[in-house]
């Protein structure tokens, strides 16, 4: 039996007044009780489509339910059963951190509930820093009241634009954990990121968008297996000029100015083909003094992911205006 997505987004298009195309039919299902990491490089319209999806902005097409409520039609439902966290650091500077979460609930209708709030302050850390006013705070604290803001009126779904923005790395390792536990309570959580790391870290499930459109959605597990390779590198005893002409059918290459030679594999197949390579090098005279492997990580695949559809769109553009002129 297919469980109920609990975001279902269907043939989502934006396009502004300036026709710049900033969705282009993007499908996706967000799964209930998930961590989904979107990824994509500046300008790919990770912030519009949160966006739409939170009300901010308008859709041009298509259509958006949010546990069962559609964003359009059923929107004050649909917006509260969502947090949003944005990533600006807009609070209010003068208020304190209780008064200020406090507000946000009112905002949504809730009728005020402290021992609510007090969990929700003591879960991010900030308890201490009830009475404290936003301005004498930290920007790793004042993420934390942000994220306290958008909880404040029992959201199921959690959005994080951008979480760890402008936060060191102990505190980025405490808000990671903090998310997970979000997870385990039942908030479905959907972040957008620059920090490849932390997708790696969290996420379930991995999307990536590129100019408009949502180019792969996966698991993460699945996507590393099957675009992640494994490297085998050999330190030699002494430096290589160029490639054997007996090894130019290997995925091989030389670095380090011929004093490396790296040996890429698929994670994939049966057979690694580092058996055989390494006694043809011993054939061929080659010695290593060490060697080392090392995986794929996430941000190479990302790149690789976004390079290649680069490739596709200039490849399109250039074979277009031949196809137009032929036809004419």
């Amino acid at each position: 039996m297919r469980v109920q997505p609990i975001i279902s987004i269907q043939q989502l298009g934006k396009t502004y007044a300036s026709g710049f195309h900033a969705l282009k039919s993007v499908d996706l299902d967000i799964r209930r009780g998930e961590i989904f990491a979107l990824l994509g490089p500046n300008g790919a319209g990770k912030t519009t489509l949160i966006s739409i999806i939170c009300g901010i902005v308008n859709p041009s097409s298509g259509r958006v339910t949010v546990d069962g409520h559609d964003i359009v039609r059923d929107y004050r439902a649909a917006r509260a059963k969502i947090g949003l966290v944005p990533q600006e650091l807009s609070t209010d500077a003068f208020e304190t951190v209780w008064s200020t979460v406090s507000f946000s609930r009112g905002l949504f209708g809730k009728s005020p509930d402290p021992a609510y709030i007090e969990k929700v302050l003591r879960d991010l850390s900030l308890w201490d820093k009830k009475d404290s006013k936003i301005m004498t705070l930290s920007g790793g604290m004042k993420r934390r009241v942000l994220i306290a803001k958008a909880l404040s009126h029992e959201p199921t779904v959690l959005f994080l634009d951008e979480p760890s923005a402008g936060v060191d790395v102990e505190l980025r390792k405490g808000m990671w954990q903090m998310v997970r536990d979000l997870r385990e309570s039942g908030v479905t959580i959907i972040l957008t990121t620059h920090y490849i790391e932390e997708a790696e870290e969290m996420a379930d499930r991995i999307g990536v968008i590129n100019k408009g459109e949502l180019i792969l959605v996966e698991d993460k597990a699945v996507l590393m297996r099957k675009l992640g390779k494994k490297q085998l590198s050999l330190q030699l005893q002494t430096p290589l000029q160029s490639i054997p002409a007996a090894l130019a059918g290997l995925p091989l290459e030389l670095a380090g100015e011929g004093r490396t030679l790296v040996y890429t594999f698929d994670t994939q197949t049966e057979e690694t083909g580092i058996a055989p390579l390494l006694k043809q090098l011993a054939e061929l005279g080659i010695d290593f003094k060490d060697l080392h492997s090392s995986e794929s990580s996430l941000e190479d695949i990302f790149v690789s992911l976004v390079h290649a559809d680069k490739s596709a769109t200039s490849a399109t553009a250039t074979a277009t205006p031949v196809t137009t002129k032929e036809a004419a």
